[in-house]
């Protein structure tokens, strides 16, 4: 910015400036850093803000780029202009969700992960510092404004369907057979005692509540539950840190990257797997080139079964859980925790002992990991994983997710992530919809040739290891060429 872009009265700030009609007779009031505004939310939605409405300045999207560093970060939603710089560390979300679009269009990313927009724009009105110039697209020039606009009809339909419109009753269900799942497990034990035969019954109905919990807390992550977002948090507090024993805060800020910039290296957090694995094509040739060998990569299709599979819940989300637990020091997921692993001493305690409980919470875990392995990972590393390629949202998303065919048991098993293209464009969308509106989506990915794939379970479990088979092939040609 140059001086004579700086925010200047009343908020006019940077680009090109529009006249203020109420410049002259606001002139002694004194300007506002950086756009920036003191008045709390409550009193824009009163309309008492400082800031007149008919005079915000306008930008092009070569301007807009520029600001897309970590300390200067501007975003567009609806053609309107946010400076989200010092927003980022509050942003309930986190702050990379924000970084990850700096300098980009927002407008259906913002859309797809928040509830009640009448509440976030009450916020986004003390950020906005200008807009789009008239001769500027809405979105980035490289984006095709006909599929954008053909997803956001899609959009508009699939509200005037009721299809973001939850059945508790669906929910309460699925809450029901998790707590009758732990019951069960309690019942068994205070009447037929420690056996085996017992343990393994035991550790088969909480491995299985353990997983549904998991699928739970996700729908409620994503506010897909309630219509309001402080019972979807509390909810979800209560089924992943008390029923889990794994943090919320955690799964929200890892989870929410994923879902903004899915396969995209390195802004998705799951994606980020090494030094164990080396996937994708770009990652394996670069550790290849740079001979970076901390595995015998060649060998990952392989021990995934021995590591990955067995250890992805009860060694890399408890140690994630616990290194954001403790480092944020988020005291409600602490104490929350502390309560899951109180109440299973309390229960199993007097049959197991101290040690004996810890091994049975950890067999637990080590059962439902190749279970939550597979189903979070089958949809998405053998799709496309790229660097930062700057689509639109319905394309970042289909290239990067894939589908596994619908059956009663497949909705099940996965919590209905079979649907995985479906949850990803519309993340609050409670999923006993996502069937409905699958056909739809399809067919706009026809329409504008994007394939939409959709594949049987197996082959889906297969699909991981081939992948990470070709993987190693790459990074072996790279290596030793």
């Amino acid at each position: 910015m140059t001086l004579e872009e700086k925010p200047g009265v009343n908020g006019c700030v940077g680009g090109r400036r529009e006249s203020c009609p109420s410049e002259m007779s606001q002139a002694n009031e004194k300007p506002r850093a950086n756009g920036n505004t003191k008045g709390s939310p409550k009193q824009e939605a009163n309309g008492k803000s400082n800031a007149p409405r008919g005079c915000l300045n306008t930008y092009t999207w070569q301007e807009i780029q520029k600001h897309n560093q970590d300390g200067d970060q501007w975003l567009v939603i609806s053609r309107k202009v946010y400076d989200v710089t010092e927003w980022a560390h509050r942003h309930p979300g986190g702050p990379r969700v924000l970084n990850h679009y700096a300098g980009e269009d927002a407008t259906d990313v913002f859309r797809a992960m928040h509830l009640n927009l009448n509440v976030v724009k009450l916020y986004l009105k003390l950020l906005l510092i200008g807009e789009l110039a008239p001769g500027e697209p809405s979105q980035e020039r490289n984006k095709n404004p006909q599929l954008v606009e053909d997803f956001q009809e899609l959009r508009r339909t699939l509200e005037a369907m009721n299809m973001f419109e939850a059945r508790l009753q669906f929910f309460f269900l699925h809450l029901a057979q998790i707590l009758i799942l732990e019951v069960l497990a309690c019942l068994l034990q205070c009447h037929f005692g420690n056996g085996w035969t017992v343990t393994v019954l035991v550790s088969f109905f909480l491995s299985v509540s353990q997983a549904q919990s998991l699928f739970l807390q996700h729908d409620l992550g994503h506010l897909s539950m309630f219509k309001k977002s402080k019972w979807n948090h509390l909810m979800q507090n209560f089924v992943m840190c008390h029923m889990k024993g794994l943090s919320a805060y955690w799964w929200n800020h890892h989870h929410f990257q994923h879902h903004v910039k899915t396969n995209i290296y390195p802004k998705d957090p799951d994606i980020d797997v090494g030094p164990l694995f080396v996937i994708g094509e770009s990652q394996p040739v670069k550790y290849g080139k740079k001979k970076i060998k901390y595995i015998d990569y060649d060998k990952q299709h392989l021990y995934f079964y021995l590591v990955g599979l067995p250890l992805f819940v009860p060694v890399y989300f408890n140690w994630k859980s616990l290194q954001a637990m403790y480092l944020q020091k988020v005291w409600v997921d602490i104490a929350l925790v502390s309560s899951f692993y109180i109440r299973h001493f309390i229960t199993f305690g007097p049959f197991y002992g101290i040690f004996g409980t810890m091994l049975l919470i950890y067999m637990v875990k080590f059962l439902e990991s190749p279970w939550i392995a597979y189903v979070t990972q089958m949809s998405h590393v053998p799709m496309k994983i790229s660097r930062e390629e700057n689509r639109d949202w319905l394309s970042t998303q289909v290239l990067a997710t894939c589908n596994i065919e619908q059956s009663f048991f497949n909705d099940w098993f996965t919590g209905h992530l079979n649907f995985q293209i479906e949850h990803h464009l519309f993340p609050t969308m409670p999923r006993h919809n996502y069937h409905k509106v699958a056909p739809l989506v399809r067919s706009l990915c026809d329409k504008h040739g994007l394939q939409y794939v959709n594949k049987p379970m197996l082959t889906a479990f297969g699909d991981i290891v081939r992948t990470l088979k070709k993987s190693a092939a790459l990074w072996m040609n790279s290596y030793y060429e």
